[in-house]
């Protein structure tokens, strides 16, 4: 397990890099998360960030095609913000637990 500090919090992060408690997450974070992984994330970002967030929320399953649906992005444009391997990423910079779908 892995601690960072980002934005005065101290979060700690998995073996994968993703948050082990959810409810630390904000945009902060989430703009510290993506700058170890080389990111700088933009508006656009973090409304896909919200959309999965609220998503997960509601209790409903993650899945490209869901994000390609959602009004926000097209699946072209989401694999361009998040760069190798979309759900995975933007799963790990939303707070959220690596999608099952993913290896």
């Amino acid at each position: 397990m892995k601690e960072l500090d980002i934005a005065g919090v101290t979060v700690k992060l998995d073996d994968e890099g993703y948050l082990v408690d959810s409810s630390q997450w904000n945009e902060d974070i989430a703009k510290g998360l993506a700058k170890e992984d080389g990111l700088e994330l933009t508006d656009k970002h973090l409304e896909v960030l919200k959309f999965l967030r609220d998503t997960f929320n509601a209790g409903e399953t993650l899945t490209i095609r869901k994000v390609g649906k959602s009004g926000i992005v097209d699946i072209k444009t989401f694999y361009k913000l998040f760069p190798k391997g979309p759900l995975k990423l933007a799963s790990k910079l939303g707070g959220l637990p690596k999608p099952t779908s993913c290896v």
